[in-house]
């Protein structure tokens, strides 16, 4: 089949990487496009496995204040010449994605067509998607099953009855089924979302989208990486780096209240902390951050390995974002987590999935030096565990779109 996989992130790199996974996976049997209108992510050919074909829509972002779209000043998006000069506005971007959009679909005539959130968010973005499912539906663009690829949880809305409304309309016309990246015995939509049962569509839970644990053992990783096993080592990270810095902030000034966690051995080394800033991290942050290296601290904007450091971590501190919190699932470590306080998404989904696993969740005020040392004394002493969790969402994601299309 030809399939085409829509994803827009607008603030962090969680939903890329989420549709990177499914998208590596259908490549494995089927002609894959992935169509992107983000800020550029960085990934490297090796996780790519098989030929993905990427379709860079001109980039839109959420601006500085994350209340509105905004421009991803590249060439891309740059209409007129000398390009230096002279950026294209936020509407000539939007019709410019549009035209480029449905002359996508009149050109490569896809069997399958797969929305990353939308109808449940992008709204923003309704005014290139929607004349493609109108086109779909109404003949104007060739056949095409449609589905809509969504996370566990949603985030809460002030027009809830209304949006609901929206979404169930949009759904039923336009798609042909929905495809719920969850455990429903963790956390169901209905706890976000309260008229699934008026979805006429087929719908089913996937699983978490998880990518593998490393091949190699915790020993080797560590061997790779050069860490001794006598090490405790801690991993602190802010998934893309547009929010969250404080705990970053508060991890590197923590690190001068922890000596060696384990009473039994105080001859031990003390901790190392590798801190991941993520790719969007403010640049003034970033030389704040690396103010604090020495030998006890690394600071890097961005691994492509990550889940093999938390292989290797004895502990994970972070923020709590879907990708992050299933790499820990993954990989079994202890964890603290952060979450995004501005809605809903992260918390409810941290409260699920504690009673399954060692994870602790930090509060604002926790991240005062002297008591987050407390916590990651408390939690280095925890044991690497087994989730139950279903973390087998890309591969069951791979086989729903085969039978639903059949």
């Amino acid at each position: 089949m030809k399939i085409a996989y829509y994803c827009q992130h607008v603030l962090g790199i969680g939903h890329f990487h989420r549709s990177l996974a499914i998208c590596r996976e259908l490549a494995a049997a089927h002609d894959v496009t992935m169509i992107t209108g983000g800020a550029p992510v960085e990934i490297r050919e090796e996780q790519l496995q098989e030929q993905i074909v990427f379709f860079q829509l001109p980039g839109l972002m959420m601006d500085a204040e994350f209340n509105n779209l905004a421009p991803v000043m590249t060439a891309a998006n740059l209409e007129s010449k000398p390009p230096e000069t002279t950026p294209a506005t936020l509407e000539a971007i939007k019709r410019q994605r549009a035209a480029l959009l449905y002359t996508f679909f009149q050109e490569h005539n896809p069997d399958v067509f797969i929305i990353e959130l939308y109808p449940f968010g992008r709204k923003s973005f309704r005014f290139e998607l929607d004349p493609v499912l109108e086109a779909i539906r109404d003949g104007r663009l060739p056949c095409c099953r449609v589905f809509c690829s969504l996370r566990d949880i949603l985030v809460e809305r002030h027009d809830k009855a209304k949006f609901e409304r929206r979404v169930i309309t949009t759904l039923n016309d336009f798609f042909d089924g929905l495809l719920i990246h969850g455990d429903k015995h963790c956390i169901a939509l209905d706890a976000t979302f309260s008229r699934l049962n008026d979805i006429s569509i087929p719908m089913a839970y996937t699983g978490y989208v998880a990518p593998h644990a490393p091949a190699a053992s915790r020993a080797d990783v560590r061997h790779t990486f050069g860490i001794s096993e006598a090490t405790s080592l801690i991993v602190a990270s802010i998934g893309g780096g547009s929010v969250g810095s404080e705990l970053l902030f508060g991890m590197a000034e923590a690190m001068s209240h922890i000596n060696n966690p384990d009473a039994d051995d105080p001859d031990a080394p003390s901790p190392h902390l590798q801190i991941f800033t993520g790719p969007y991290i403010n640049n003034n942050d970033l030389t704040r951050l690396r103010g604090y290296s020495d030998a006890r601290i690394t600071v890097n904007r961005y691994s492509t390995e990550f889940l093999q450091w938390l292989t290797a971590a004895d502990l994970s501190v972070s923020m709590a974002g879907y990708n992050t919190t299933m790499n820990v699932l993954q990989s079994g470590v202890p964890a603290l987590f952060f979450p995004f306080f501005q809605n809903q998404e992260q918390y409810l989904r941290l409260q699920a999935l504690a009673h399954n696993a060692p994870l602790k969740i930090l509060e604002q005020q926790d991240l005062q030096p002297e008591i987050l040392a407390g916590h990651i004394r408390a939690q280095l002493l925890q044991k690497r565990f087994s989730s139950s969790v279903n973390l087998n969402g890309v591969a069951e994601t791979v086989r729903l779109i085969e039978h639903w299309s059949r």
